[in-house]
C-alpha cells in the first residue's frame, strides 16, 4: 500500500479535480439545435444531417440535432436555453421573443423567407375561392404554425371568412405533409399549408394534382429563420451567421445543404421583419 504525504494528497486531489473539470468543460462543448416539427420526424432528420456535419466543421465543436415533440416545446427549449439554436417559423419566433422578453435574435433566413406564401388546397370541385370554404371541413397544420395556420387564418378573416364560425369543422393536422394527406384522403375538403412543402410534393409526384389542387395562394410575408438566445456570445453568433451566409450552390456540400433546406441562399435576418406576424397574431387572437 502506497502512503502519500498530506501535500502530495492535496496535489493529487487538485489534479483529479482539474481533470474532472476539464472533462465537464469538454462535454459542454456541444452545440444543440432543433426545429419546429412542421414535417415528419424522418424528413426533419434527413434535412438536418448534412447541415449538422457542416456546422460542426465551421464551429469546431460537436453539433447535435435534438427533435422536439411540438412547436411549443421548441419555443420553451430555446427560451430556457436547453438548446442553442432553433429553426422557427415567423409565429414561433414571435412567441419565443414575447415569452423571453425580447431576448431572441433571428440570425439568418432563407432568401425565400423574405417573400413566403401559403396555399389552400382542396379535393372538392365546388371550391374555387376562400368564400366557398363556408360549411366545409378545413384543416390547418399546427396551431402555432405561421404558414399552416396564422397567416392563412389572417387572410381568411380579411376575406370575410371566420373559420370558427363559417367552417363546419376546423381540424389541426400538426404538420404540412399531414394536411396534404388529410385532404387527399377525404378527411377534410380543404387545407392550408406551407407553399414549399406543397410544391415539393407536387414535384416529387407524392400527390395527384387531378385529385388535389391549390386554389388560393396568399400574398407574401416574412417566415422561417434560425434563431438564437441573446445570451449567446457575440463571437459564436457571428460564426454561425457566417457559416450560413457562405453556403453556396457552387460547392457540392453547399448545393446539397441548400437543396435540402429548400433555399437559394441564406440572408441576414432581424426581429423587425416579424412585426407584421406579431400584428397578425394579435389581431387573430392567437397571441
Amino acid at each position: 500500500m502506497i502512503s502519500l504525504s498530506p501535500s502530495r494528497t492535496l496535489k493529487a486531489l487538485m489534479t483529479c479535480a482539474l481533470i474532472a473539470f476539464g472533462s465537464v468543460t469538454h462535454a459542454q462543448q456541444v452545440f444543440r439545435m432543433t426545429a419546429i416539427p412542421d414535417e415528419s420526424p424522418t424528413e426533419l432528420a434527413r434535412k438536418a444531417a448534412p447541415l449538422v456535419k457542416y456546422l460542426a466543421g465551421k464551429l469546431a465543436m460537436k453539433v447535435e440535432f435534438t427533435p422536439v415533440t411540438d412547436y411549443a416545446a421548441s419555443v420553451e427549449a430555446l427560451v430556457n436555453k436547453k438548446i442553442d439554436m432553433a429553426w422557427f417559423g415567423g409565429f414561433t419566433f414571435v412567441q419565443a421573443n414575447v415569452r423571453s422578453g425580447g431576448r431572441m435574435i433571428p440570425l439568418v433566413q432563407r432568401e425565400e423567407d423574405e417573400k413566403f406564401r401559403s396555399v389552400f388546397i382542396t379535393s372538392d370541385a365546388a371550391v374555387q375561392g376562400l368564400a366557398d370554404l363556408k360549411g366545409k371541413d378545413v384543416s390547418f397544420g399546427s396551431q402555432s404554425s405561421t404558414s399552416g395556420h396564422l397567416m392563412p387564418r389572417s387572410y381568411l378573416l380579411q376575406a370575410g371568412v371566420n373559420p370558427d364560425k363559417d367552417f363546419r369543422r376546423v381540424a389541426f393536422s400538426g404538420a404540412h405533409d399531414a394536411t396534404i394527406a388529410a385532404v387527399a384522403s377525404g378527411k377534410v375538403q380543404a387545407g392550408a399549408l406551407n407553399i414549399s412543402v406543397w410544391e415539393k410534393f407536387v414535384a416529387d409526384k407524392k400527390v395527384d394534382p387531378a385529385k388535389v389542387r391549390a386554389f388560393y395562394t396568399t400574398p407574401p410575408y416574412f417566415d422561417y429563420n434560425w434563431t438564437v438566445h441573446a445570451d449567446m456570445p457575440a463571437a459564436l453568433r457571428e460564426k454561425i451567421s457566417q457559416a450560413f451566409l457562405t453556403l453556396s450552390r457552387d460547392t457540392a456540400e453547399g448545393k446539397a445543404i441548400l437543396e435540402l433546406q429548400r433555399a437559394t441562399r441564406f440572408v441576414p435576418s432581424k426581429a423587425d421583419n416579424y412585426k407584421g406576424i406579431e400584428t397578425a397574431a394579435r389581431s387573430a387572437g392567437l397571441l
